[in-house]
């Protein structure tokens, strides 16, 4: 289980539109290949902003005019343990798993195509980017599940969520859409209210919880994708799950 990072450095700030993702020497960057039509990677997830709930190999004629189906967006989905499941059970619904290692993407890959599954692809990209990936409005609801907390106030400036970043994401998410983010770092999350407080004038908190499995005696029991592997491993150590729920105004 490995949790979202940044990547490499690059002559181009991240942010910069030209940027370029850096060649890899990583096996899993040519085994990705065998699942083309389930896989995008680096530069390619930018190349269909706006379009991708008509990319989907399952879209039908009427779905590719209409664009009406709701598109889900995982970052930091790992081997897609979680949005695989969510998936299958709803196959009305296009989903995409975003993560930065090769091996879990293609990992998810592989699974999907086990299992048949046409209406998820995933994405090896870095969250970053996700500006240049989405279209304004193109996200219906969009999940961060355990980010890296960068514990050391020397790494805070690496933190995925700020003020800032939410306004950011807000324009890729449509209007009454949801944002759900999950951690189990009490410092970062509290870092995070502050960020919530910051843009809440494009975000409204729905829910919130620093303890979001508290009096529920079965938590030991939940299992994937009511839970994610990492949240199944801190509720065994009895570790408190900080969540909220923005809705986009």
């Amino acid at each position: 289980m490995t949790r979202p990072t940044m990547p490499e450095n690059s002559r181009l700030p991240i942010q910069h539109p030209d940027y370029r993702y850096a060649p890899t020497k990583n096996p899993y960057g040519e085994k990705i290949k065998e699942f083309s039509d389930l896989i995008h990677s680096d530069n390619a997830t930018e190349v269909r902003r706006g379009e991708w709930r008509a990319s989907f190999r399952d879209a039908t004629e009427s779905l590719k005019k209409t664009n009406r189906r709701k598109l889900h967006v995982e970052v930091g989905c790992n081997g897609g343990h979680v949005i695989l499941e969510w998936a299958a059970k709803n196959p009305d619904d296009a989903w995409i798993g975003l993560d930065w290692k090769f091996k879990q993407i293609y990992r998810g890959g592989e699974k999907a195509h086990k299992r048949g599954l046409r209406n998820l692809m995933f994405f090896r990209a870095n969250l970053a980017r996700l500006k240049y990936m989405f279209a304004p409005g193109e996200i219906d609801c969009l999940y961060l599940y355990f980010p890296d907390p960068w514990a050391k106030k020397s790494q805070w400036k690496n933190r995925s969520i700020t003020a800032e970043s939410l306004h950011e994401l807000r324009k890729i998410v449509a209007d009454g859409g949801l944002f759900h983010i999950k951690t189990d770092h009490a410092g970062y999350f509290e870092w995070m209210k502050e960020a919530f407080a910051g843009a809440s004038d494009v975000w409204k908190i729905e829910r919130i919880t620093d303890d979001l499995h508290a009096g529920n005696a079965e938590a030991k029991r939940l299992q994937i994708p009511e839970v994610t592997l990492f949240e199944k491993l801190f509720i065994k150590d009895e570790i408190p799950i900080h969540s909220a729920w923005l809705r986009a105004i």
